[in-house]
């Protein structure tokens, strides 16, 4: 038997490496050392963190497989039956992995063969839905089952090949005659054809797909074709420009204009000006920007490029928190392999265009991911914020004109340079264009980092991609943007994640941290928490946050010891008030907003702890 040609992927990020990832793939290399035709390629993550370990089979005329929940004798049987015979193992009670379908209609899947992949989703009951299409098709036809297809509460969903038409909402009674209608090239009478894809992956375009530490993989994807444009047909002028049409806003958190930024730095007097990419994630819950960096950090290092081209920098900094070792191998490794290919360092690509980057580590200081305490620790001084302004695009570090975005924003910037402002501006919901990558936990099904277009209804997030709730409990709220961030309660779940509706609801996309809470979370225990974060880590250079969230944290004690009384809560208010608008940066600050947002819509929990309460 002729064993096909292909590639195996194993997401070996950080959350894969922790679940057994590396198992996975020493055994997996051991088999392709015997099928050389066959490459073993370690990646970053997918994005499904829940079904880690997970790899992806790509094999020359056979349907592709995406699999998870992996351990290494469930490699070897996939490896020795799907590889080399041909057939796909069920799994059984030894193995229990997970067959994963496409997230998006068409991705990764067959484009010439004829397969339908079907999914038995949660609400659609315990048929055997694999036997059900065997017994209405010839058997030529390949059919696959499969776990997962991001699509939830659809009923029955059957994907086909060529093509990648998905149909969802089938109940069994309709399967046979879907499936006879698009075989015979018609379209189907039953069901909803689900036309839009579950994700746009722009800034995560990469993760999941490409060799992390390989600059030919990077490039053999478009890789540094936006640098080589702006160097080779744009000034740095119409770079800003581009970057200014497209809409795009910082994925840090503020939302500020990334063009506007790069326009104030841009024409800033400093002779001196460099560029910093914030990679001191703090947010509980956040994983988006651990992600990117281990799973494409060349995109970053590109976004950064041309970020210094564009405002007239020669130096740049990554500063990540050294809590990520894996982001910052990777991050090293692509500094000096792209400056070996002439991506960095003296006339750029035969340009005039000379930069330098340069690591610095975050020594696990929240307030550090705040721009101004960065840039004293990148100085080699205590990590505390100052007053603002002037702003870093006027006086940032040394003294010097400085242009910082988080590492999402840049991710996003060599596409927009590569394929226009105009079309990253299509893209999204008005003033909030582009997509957003969110990472979703806590009490949900499907852990998850999703990539959506801005606008996309935070519903669709909870329950469409990552599943909504185990099936006895019930939502309660999502907590949003970390503890800077607020909360949006069940019957709100219709608003659509964009910087506008969010803030009219009292919270924020922030960062893109998103924590699920069901009914048996206790709202005034959250902020409990979110209390002690902020109070451990406020640098105390100014009262309000220093002795506000100290305050703060012991009427929280008292109102869990069922001792406080609505005075309290009017105390709880008044500091809460004075952190807001008397704390010197972001972080105390915006301290309080979790707080606010559970007054506002669980105001009954503080009540019920309370020994007295004034009508």
């Amino acid at each position: 038997m002729m064993v096909p040609s292909g590639e195996i992927r194993v997401a070996m990020d950080s959350g894969g490496i922790a679940a057994g990832a590396s198992a996975v793939f020493e055994t997996l290399r051991d088999l392709c050392a015997l099928h050389p035709q066959i490459r073993l390629v370690a990646v970053g993550t997918p994005g499904m963190c829940y079904a880690d370990p997970q790899i992806e089979v790509l094999l020359d005329g056979r349907a592709n497989l995406h699999i998870g929940n992996l351990k290494p004798e469930s490699a070897r049987l996939i490896f020795n039956e799907f590889v080399i015979r041909g057939h796909m193992p069920a799994p059984n009670e030894v193995h229990d992995y997970l067959i994963l379908g496409s997230r998006n209609p068409g991705h990764a899947l067959p484009q010439d063969l004829h397969t339908i992949v079907c999914a038995d989703t949660m609400q659609a009951g315990d048929e055997d839905l694999l036997s059900l299409v065997r017994a209405c098709v010839p058997p030529q036809i390949d059919a696959i089952e499969v776990s997962d297809f991001g699509f939830y509460n659809r009923k029955f969903v059957l994907q086909f090949f060529p093509g990648g038409l998905m149909v969802g909402d089938l109940s069994r009674d309709e399967i046979a005659g879907t499936v006879h209608q698009v075989l015979s090239g018609g379209m189907p009478k039953t069901g909803c054809v689900i036309k839009e894809p579950a994700q746009l992956r722009i800034a995560s375009r990469n993760c999941g797909v490409i060799d992390p530490e390989s600059l030919p993989a990077y490039t053999g994807r478009d890789g540094y074709a936006g640098l080589k444009r702006a160097l080779n047909q744009m000034t740095a002028h119409e770079v800003v420009a581009e970057i200014s049409m497209s809409g795009l806003r910082g994925r840090g958190g503020a939302g500020f204009p990334t063009g506007k930024k790069w326009q104030l730095t841009a024409a800033a007097a400093s002779t001196q000006k460099y560029v910093i990419c914030n990679g001191d994630e703090g947010d509980p819950g956040a994983f988006m920007d651990r992600s990117l960096l281990e799973s494409d950090p060349h995109t970053v290092l590109e976004g950064l490029i041309l970020a210094a081209y564009a405002v007239g920098a020669d130096t740049g900094y990554f500063y990540i928190r050294a809590e990520y070792p894996l982001a910052i191998q990777r991050v090293q490794q692509a500094v000096a392999d792209a400056r070996a290919a002439g991506y960095l360092g003296e006339n750029i690509l035969g340009s005039n265009f000379s930069f330098e980057v340069h690591v610095r580590l975050g020594a696990g200081a929240y307030v550090c991911g705040e721009e101004t305490a960065l840039i004293a620790s990148i100085e080699g001084k205590r990590g505390s914020p100052h007053a603002r302004p002037p702003y870093p695009s006027e006086v940032g570090l040394h003294g010097a004109a400085t242009c910082i975005n988080n590492v999402e924003t840049l991710a996003s910037v060599p596409e927009i340079v590569r394929r226009g402002g105009a079309w990253y501006a299509a893209i999204g919901d008005g003033k909030s264009a582009g997509t957003k990558v969110f990472a979703v936990s806590g009490r949900i099904r499907r852990t998850q980092l999703v990539e959506v277009p801005m606008g996309t209804g935070l519903r669709q997030v909870v329950f469409d991609l990552c599943g909504g709730l185990p099936a006895d409990k019930s939502l309660k709220a999502v907590q949003t943007g970390g503890p800077s961030g607020g909360l949006v309660p069940e019957h709100l779940l219709s608003t659509p994640l964009t910087y506008e509706a969010m803030a009219e609801v009292g919270s924020i996309i922030g960062s893109g941290g998103m924590i699920i809470l069901d009914n048996t979370d206790s709202m005034v225990k959250l902020i409990r928490f979110y209390l002690s974060f902020n109070t451990d880590e406020s640098c105390g250079k100014c009262a309000p946050c220093r002795i506000g969230g100290f305050q703060l944290a012991k009427l929280y004690d008292k109102l869990l010891a069922r001792q406080a009384n609505e005075a309290d809560l009017a105390q709880i208010t008044r500091i809460a008030n004075a952190m807001k608008y008397a704390s010197l940066c972001g972080l105390g600050k915006s301290a309080p907003s979790p707080l606010f947002a559970t007054f506002k819509y669980f105001r009954h929990e503080y009540e019920e702890l309370c020994t007295e309460v004034i009508a």
